[in-house]
């Protein structure tokens, strides 16, 4: 008799370890961070905007492995460019926004519901990324990443490939989650507060100090959703106790959502360098290496609920090792 068992989304990608780089956006992601992680048996992810940006990416991650990679694309932002440039991936990745087959390789969309979940599988996706609430930067759901997990399960067909996004720092979170049905862990604020990642050198040792996360909607001009993040100069200036953004700032980031991908890039440029605590116009754009200092204290320092149990930087490679060995 042939062998009828079912080949999972990592084996279909020759991925080793049920290791998944989260595509950290604005550029903390780039061919670095995801290469490293590839080379090590996970699946690193690109997280840049615009097609020339992904081009790029993909091109510079190619000369430093073969290894399968992800790319993730921004719905409220992306056109159609950035997906024919993505398709050279290996894998692309959705999130926020309605689910919908816009490559012919292999797609994930990461949902932070059952509903969406439902909306994924029919559309056609190969696999989806499960959000818990604890996740860091924008943030889908609501729900604690393994009870929606259990729940996404339900709902959808036995086997259909799960993965989960939140709450993962060690070997152990990992283990729980595949014990709980995921065929693989996707970790962001441990690649963050990697050698390789593009944060800020005053970002990661923010992180490193940080005790606690919030979860806001402050720094959504242009992108008006709940986001986690460590608290900084403009969270202390601007938020109440409840972490909820001053109704002004609210009612400009809704205004500013309305054609958010049309804005120039030279106009995003100059907020972003004059953004400061007290400014009223907080972007989501956090500091990368590459951006002013600045945005430390006044950008979003995105982070998940993990961050309280990280306290070093560690090469991408033995990152992944100690989540899979």
């Amino acid at each position: 008799m042939g062998d009828h068992r079912r080949v999972s989304i990592l084996e279909r990608l020759r991925v080793d370890k049920p290791v998944v780089q989260a595509g950290m956006g604005g550029g903390i992601s780039r061919h670095e961070l995801a290469a490293a992680v590839s080379e090590a048996g996970g699946l690193g992810t690109i997280a840049v905007s615009g097609p020339a940006a992904i081009r790029r990416e993909l091109a510079a991650v190619r000369a430093l492995t073969d290894r399968p990679i992800a790319v993730n694309v921004l719905l409220p932002f992306a056109q159609p460019s950035w997906f024919a440039a993505a398709a050279r991936a290996d894998v692309v990745v959705t999130f926020w926004g309605r689910p919908q087959r816009r490559t012919p390789g292999v797609w994930m969309h990461q949902a932070g519901s059952v509903e969406e979940a439902r909306a994924a599988h029919a559309a056609g996706a190969d696999a989806v990324i499960v959000q818990g609430i604890e996740a860091g930067g924008h943030v889908r759901g609501t729900t604690p990443a393994l009870q929606l997990l259990e729940q996404v399960r339900t709902a959808l067909p036995s086997g259909f490939p799960l993965l989960l996004a939140g709450d993962i720092a060690t070997r152990t979170d990992v283990d729980r989650a595949l014990d709980a049905g995921a065929e693989a862990a996707v970790a962001g604020t441990r690649f963050l507060l990697s050698e390789e990642s593009h944060a800020h050198p005053q970002y990661k040792q923010r992180l490193l100090e940080a005790d606690r996360t919030i979860l806001t909607g402050l720094f959504g001009l242009g992108w008006p959703a709940a986001h986690r993040v460590v608290p900084n100069e403009a969270t202390e200036r601007h938020l109440g106790a409840d972490g909820e953004a001053p109704w002004t700032n609210r009612v400009v980031n809704r205004m500013s959502g309305v054609g958010a991908r049309h804005i120039p890039a030279a106009v995003q440029a100059r907020l972003v360098a004059r953004q400061r605590p007290e400014s009223r116009l907080l972007t989501p754009q956090t500091a990368t290496d590459d951006r002013p200092a600045s945005l430390v204290r006044a950008g979003p320092l995105y982070a998940g609920e993990t961050v309280t149990r990280i306290d070093r930087l560690l090469p991408a490679a033995e990152i992944v090792a100690s989540l899979s060995a």
